[in-house]
């Protein structure tokens, strides 16, 4: 009868822990080397993605400190059945931290595209959809490329690239990492950033339905695809902690990530 009630123990308790990993905030601070980026002050970037049912909560604002130059919300803001005016809160909370630059996710237009964009605009936020934008806030241009969501059948990755100069530094926004590769194959970006794997969500060791999120350098290129900050079908995670982050891009020789 011990181990009986011990092993149930065991069954009822991980999901609590699941439960509770899927709600940590949890603020990656990462620093970015580039030899293209000669500014003394570093560029910061706040980038979050996979939101989905979370709300943006004053803790995390608490969490976010000093200038960030700009917000960027990596796809699926939302999905299916989230309020209207929690996406508007979570919208109006990040923009407490800095500009709002926005691309599409797979689940966010079941909300009603027309939504979400007029309340990125109401915070004189951007929607990206197959372009760029130079960010000038700052000591040197650093451009800024959203790309359209791939579900959709809207992305155009040549139209994202078009009148952007190779000799300032690019970041690469996509929700979906599974573009890298096309990107790589015509184009160059310094920083490429993406969420919707989850990490995998729900890992055991190792093994799970995508890699775990990460922070990758190759070849005087960062890459960066994060776990995310929500879940989907189940508010549980394993092994895959909610993440989002902090970008600190500096001047540097050669590509360096910490």
């Amino acid at each position: 009868m011990r181990y009986l009630v011990s092993i149930i123990g065991v069954v009822l308790l991980v999901p609590l822990l699941m439960m509770k990993k899927a709600f940590e905030i949890n603020v990656r601070h990462q620093d970015i080397e580039l030899e293209k980026y000669q500014g003394e002050k570093p560029v910061t970037i706040f980038f979050i993605s996979d939101i989905h049912r979370r709300k943006i909560t004053n803790r995390l604002l608490r969490k976010v400190n000093g200038e960030i130059h700009a917000v960027i919300i990596g796809g699926d803001l939302a999905e299916r059945g989230v309020p209207l005016s929690r996406i508007e809160q979570n919208i109006k909370a990040l923009a407490k931290i800095g500009p709002i630059y926005y691309v599409w996710g797979n689940n966010d237009r079941e909300v009603g595209a027309h939504h979400i964009r007029k309340y990125i605009q109401n915070v004189g936020g951007i929607v990206l959809e197959n372009e760029a934008i130079c960010l000038t806030n700052m000591e040197q241009p650093v451009w800024l490329i959203g790309l359209e969501d791939v579900s959709s059948g809207r992305a155009d990755i040549e139209k994202s690239f078009e009148n952007v100069p190779y000799n300032d530094p690019v970041i690469f926004v996509s929700h979906t990492p599974f573009v890298f590769d096309k990107v790589r194959d015509r184009f160059h970006s310094d920083v490429l950033l993406a969420g919707h794997t989850h990490g995998g969500q729900i890992r055991l060791g190792k093994w799970g339905y995508y890699q775990k999120g990460a922070l990758i350098t190759s070849q005087n290129e960062v890459t960066l695809i994060s776990n995310g900050f929500g879940t989907t079908l189940v508010p549980l995670r394993l092994g895959a902690p909610a993440e989002c982050h902090i970008l600190s891009i500096k001047h540097g020789s050669s590509t360096n990530v910490q």
